[in-house]
């Protein structure tokens, strides 16, 4: 309602203005609510343009499989919008093998993919990276991937700046899966790798070596390390954001703070 107390006509909006107020919403609210306000508003949502982006991070965290296979569903149909202009997706907790290489299949030119928590996907990560050879961030937090799987991501995505892989499903028992990041992401300017508590000093070393242009680097919850020596001196000349492995975390998503 306007000051002088009439009702605003939302369908009479410029079509600019309406695409403003709908670009700040999540991609469940456009599809199963703005959409339907009217016909204008349904026209705005099926323009490409809306859907360079796709939020569909969801904080509730358990989903039924009902309620899964529907958001799998929504996912295409916003992915099929975009007509291939799809550059940033979030999608938690419900992404699968099938979806992702839908994903990658139709969004050549993404750059950003964050499917943290997705405990459903197994082989799907390995295939897709060979078709985003333009992804700049990943983010794997609470997944499950083997270190060759890092590697052949590091490989298929020459230009990945961020990587988050926060506290691994897939506990890692040794140094190899930093040597993989090391030896595969040498453009790495951001890495979160809080959570992994069997990485030693010689993981670090191969990291620092082998990605020097790395700026921000979280380790968090890292218990083996010793930043102590030569390694603190090396971490303090070259790393502008470093989180410690005692350093508090403030909550369970504290880690995703760049």
């Amino acid at each position: 309602m306007t000051k002088d107390g009439r009702y605003r006509d939302w369908a009479g909006l410029p079509p600019e203005l309406t695409w403003s107020i709908l670009s700040r919403l999540g991609t469940v609210d456009i599809l199963e609510k703005a959409q339907k306000v009217c016909k204008s508003w349904h026209s705005v949502c099926e323009e490409p343009s809306m859907w360079r982006k796709i939020n569909m991070h969801n904080d509730l965290g358990f989903m039924d499989s009902l309620t899964r296979s529907r958001h799998v569903a929504m996912c295409r149909n916003a992915v099929d919008r975009s007509q291939g202009g799809l550059v940033e997706i979030d999608i938690w907790y419900f992404c699968t093998d099938s979806l992702l290489n839908h994903i990658a299949d139709s969004s050549r030119n993404l750059r950003t993919l964050r499917i943290a928590m997705c405990h459903e996907i197994n082989d799907g990560l390995l295939e897709a990276a060979g078709k985003l050879p333009f992804l700049e961030e990943l983010d794997i937090s609470y997944c499950s991937f083997e270190e060759e799987t890092l590697k052949a991501v590091g490989k298929s995505c020459p230009n990945l700046k961020t990587l988050k892989l926060n506290y691994p499903v897939l506990s890692y028992s040794d140094d190899e899966f930093a040597i993989a990041i090391a030896e595969s992401m040498p453009e790495l300017r951001n890495l979160q790798l809080s959570g992994n508590p069997y990485m030693s000093n010689t993981g670090l070393q191969a990291i620092l070596d082998g990605c020097l242009h790395l700026e921000h680097l979280d380790l968090r919850e890292c218990w083996r390390l010793g930043l102590v020596g030569d390694l603190e001196k090396l971490c303090a000349e070259r790393i502008r954001v470093l989180r410690r492995p005692g350093d508090p975390t403030s909550g369970p998503h504290d880690m995703f703070w760049l």
